[in-house]
């Protein structure tokens, strides 16, 4: 039995009844063509089973066709689909992804940012645990794109997309006091990470706009960090009546924590969290929290890194999403 021959771009061109540079331009997210051509080459592509030749591509471009992306917790629900959603788009447009987890140290951060200019990515969609890293720079100096996402970096020729945290805390703080809480704690994540510190200061304005003490606690971000932060305060006689927590993790280890107190939300103490996680409309009782579009904002991050790539665009762009209010029971205010 004879090989099969493997499909080519001009294959592609005349089965979507397009040119073979419409096909290029489409498989490199060149945004520019017509959404009705990109169908037909999408569908064309899926039709003949056809996969770029990168080899080619890269000898062609001295680029691999990979992209970059490095999140600072891979554990975090966040991330993981953040990941997910950058995956999906890149894999049907024919670049692999090489995913990279820093576990929010700066020292890995710079190794793998190292690494991904080696393999001479085309771009790098990055989560920093360092917004200073001087990779960064380097990157973009070599002219590799970078994309930041859920926390930005210093260097301002790289585009963002991040979420409106200073009103996302504002809006937390909102629910809690208008149920009657005076007493309201904010359990942060890392205060050096600009996710812990823009969401401490969204909570610490909002409660002095209300005229009323802003205590906080520090949970590093982490399943441990939130249980050992809280354990302490229930057992305080001057409890806080109510908990705002600074992303998914560590709202496990406080429930862990109000569990072990003998405590239940929200007859015992209210509570608010960032992110929402699938299971938090399963836990008991189910979790008021915050919630950023993920799925959307990723798309987004991936798509301004392609304007890049292709060089549809030059400038930097930095977009902000709000937080979608999700009332369940936790916080009493159904």
């Amino acid at each position: 039995m004879g090989s099969v021959q493997r499909k080519t771009i001009t294959d592609v061109a005349r089965r979507a009844s397009v040119s073979p540079a419409t096909v290029s331009r489409v498989l490199n997210g060149d945004e520019s063509v017509g959404a009705g051509y990109q169908r037909r080459v999408r569908r064309a592509v899926e039709e003949l089973g056809y996969r770029p030749n990168r080899l080619a591509q890269n000898l062609r471009r001295q680029r691999s066709a990979a992209i970059g992306v490095v999140v600072s917790d891979i554990e975090n629900p966040h991330f993981s689909e953040m990941v997910r959603a950058v995956e999906d788009q890149a894999y049907g447009r024919g670049y692999r992804v090489l995913v990279c987890n820093t576990d929010e140290s700066p020292a890995k951060q710079a190794t793998y940012l190292d690494t991904l200019v080696e393999e001479r990515v085309l771009g790098v969609i990055l989560s920093p645990s360092d917004a200073h890293d001087p990779q960064i720079s380097a990157l973009l100096d070599n002219g590799t794109p970078v994309v930041a996402f859920d926390r930005e970096v210093d260097d301002r020729r790289a585009d963002a997309v991040i979420a409106d945290n200073l009103e996302g805390a504002r809006t937390a703080v909102e629910v809690l006091v208008r149920s009657g809480h005076e007493r309201i704690t904010f359990v942060s994540g890392r205060r050096d990470v600009e996710t812990g510190a823009k969401r401490l200061d969204g909570f610490e304005f909002a409660m002095r706009s209300h005229g009323l003490e802003a205590r906080s606690v520090d949970g590093e971000f982490r399943t441990d960090g939130g249980h050992a932060a809280v354990a302490g305060l229930l057992a305080s006689p001057d409890r806080p009546s109510a908990l705002i927590v600074g992303n998914n993790l560590m709202t496990l280890g406080v429930l862990r924590a109000i569990r072990e107190a003998g405590l239940r939300a929200p007859h015992d103490i209210a509570l608010v969290a960032f992110d929402d996680p699938p299971w938090a409309e399963f836990v008991d009782p189910p979790l008021t929290t915050l919630a950023q579009p993920v799925r959307r904002m990723a798309t987004e991050a991936m798509e301004l890194l392609l304007e890049r790539v292709t060089g549809a665009r030059t400038e930097p762009r930095r977009t902000v999403h709000p937080f979608e209010l999700r009332l369940r029971a936790s916080s009493g205010s159904q």
